[in-house]
């Protein structure tokens, strides 16, 4: 017997986008949270529906550890599980109705539970955490299981009381982030995750986390876990799990799944230095902004620190539609910091957001010639998606329907009244995917340097007929 089980509800294999991409990562917040509770000497496993064919699957394991407390801590730090998508709902719903089937103390943290705490409630489990999760767990842990202090005390907690919603005070974010131990990477079958890398991609990535939060005001960007705080963890503790990484699993890149990354002054410079020094040598992704990335010799210390891919939130080539998202940014910002990448070696990345409210024919226009002109080296094309809690969201949400959330990532439902109707953005999408790929492949066939180029240039005998057709398509639409 266990005293808490681990799970999260994000299950790769429902949803096909992601399923078809084949680049799993860990839960990073649910190994951080029973990294912390494992500190206090509390012990835990983990059920990671990574793999999973259904939340069935959890019963074997809550009969086989026959857990006290069965935690669902969703990885806040993954924008997917940001998204609230109704599959992964489901599941965390079903595997919530088996843990009290056992009589098993259900407790939940995630975007989704902090969104619609209620439902969760009513649905099994007898807590939710909201805001920054793991010392509102330890605490609830021991008052649980040792009986120490009142749940009524705890900040951070939301619960039924004779049937009626009671919420605690909100808790302090915490800012000392080295304050937290390592997350507990051994509860994690490393070596599923490494096998699906390399059959699919020929390398193995992991993901880690820096820093929490994110201080800028996109209007439509929802932050329900750590808000619109930013507390970075030092460069040194970030280089030591690196080395502890590299040295225990052997990974070949990394993801830095920050919202923003290197924002305080002078940190990226730092982990430069300190990269160097301790001669690691991987590559990394991260994700930025335009203007950050024109600050401080910013862009060649990523470079000499590994910088592969560095993604920015580019989402229009519209003044109009980036001042309307309250972004912060400028075209201009768009275009010098491409470029200056691109002189570095450092692969240039947008985030692309179609049919926010007041978008035009001439504003699409207006993106796809960005794209196009500056052709980065891959582009992540999504429509606008109002969430709670957001500025955005509450602009639209009298004109939602029933339906508010995503079944999959790949869904792209445009659900609120836009200029054009919702099967066109899928199209566009469609367009913008075969007609970036059919430039690339040619760019491709001019340099034909190694593999990669000859496989672009090959797929243009798709990609051409392709974009005409959904070029055809999209002028349907005027």
């Amino acid at each position: 017997m266990i005293d808490v089980l681990f799970a999260h509800s994000y299950f790769l294999r429902f949803d096909p986008k992601q399923w078809k991409a084949q680049q799993p990562f860990p839960p990073l917040a649910t190994i951080y949270a029973a990294s912390v509770l494992r500190n206090e000497g509390w012990k835990v496993d983990l059920f990671d529906t990574m793999f999973s064919l259904s939340a069935e699957e959890l019963t074997t394991a809550l009969d086989d550890v026959k857990p006290k407390v069965f935690v669902i801590y969703d990885d806040g730090f993954n924008y997917l599980t940001k998204m609230c998508l109704t599959n992964m709902r489901d599941a965390a719903f079903r595997m919530m109705q088996l843990a009290k089937e056992r009589g098993i103390t259900v407790i939940v943290s995630s975007s989704d539970a902090t969104d619609h705490s209620e439902d969760y409630l009513r649905g099994g489990a007898d807590y939710v955490i909201f805001g920054e999760g793991e010392l509102t767990l330890k605490e609830l842990i021991s008052s649980i299981l040792n009986e120490t202090v009142k749940a009524e005390l705890i900040a951070g907690l939301r619960f039924l009381k004779d049937g009626q919603l009671v919420q605690n005070a909100p808790r302090k974010n915490a800012t000392d982030l080295d304050q937290f131990p390592l997350p507990a990477w051994d509860l994690v079958d490393m070596e599923a995750y490494r096998n699906i890398w390399l059959s699919a991609h020929d390398k193995f990535i992991l993901n880690m986390v820096t820093t929490r939060g994110c201080p800028f005001k996109c209007n439509w960007c929802a932050k329900p876990i750590y808000g619109n705080r930013y507390n970075s963890r030092s460069p040194e503790r970030v280089v030591e799990e690196l080395s502890m990484l590299k040295e225990t699993y052997d990974f070949d890149g990394i993801w830095f799944c920050d919202d923003i990354f290197g924002l305080k002054p002078g940190w990226v410079n730092q982990f430069a230095d300190l990269v160097e020094a301790a001669n690691l040598k991987f590559k990394f992704k991260i994700q930025s902004r335009a203007d950050l990335l024109l600050q401080e010799n910013n862009v060649a210390a990523l470079a000499r620190a590994g910088a592969d891919e560095v993604w920015i939130g580019a989402e229009s080539g519209s003044q109009k539609i980036l001042d309307a998202m309250d972004k912060g940014t400028t075209v201009t910002q768009i275009h010098e910091s491409t470029r200056l990448m691109k002189s570095v070696g450092i692969k240039p990345c947008f985030f692309l957001q179609f049919g926010y409210p007041g978008e035009t024919k001439e504003d699409v226009k207006a993106t796809l010639e960005m794209v196009f002109s500056l052709l980065p080296h891959d582009i992540g094309v999504s429509v606008s998606y109002p969430l709670p809690g957001t500025k955005f969201y509450e602009n639209v949400k009298t004109e939602l329907s029933a339906k508010q959330n995503w079944t999959d990532s790949d869904e792209l439902l445009v659900m609120f009244k836009s200029t054009y109707p919702a099967p066109f953005y899928k199209k566009l999408q469609r367009h913008i995917h075969h007609e970036f790929r059919k430039r690339k492949g040619m760019e491709a066939l001019q340099r034909l340097k190694d593999l990669n180029d000859f496989k672009l240039a090959l797929s243009l005998s798709y990609r051409i007929p392709q974009s005409l057709i959904s070029k055809v398509q999209l002028a349907s639409y005027g």
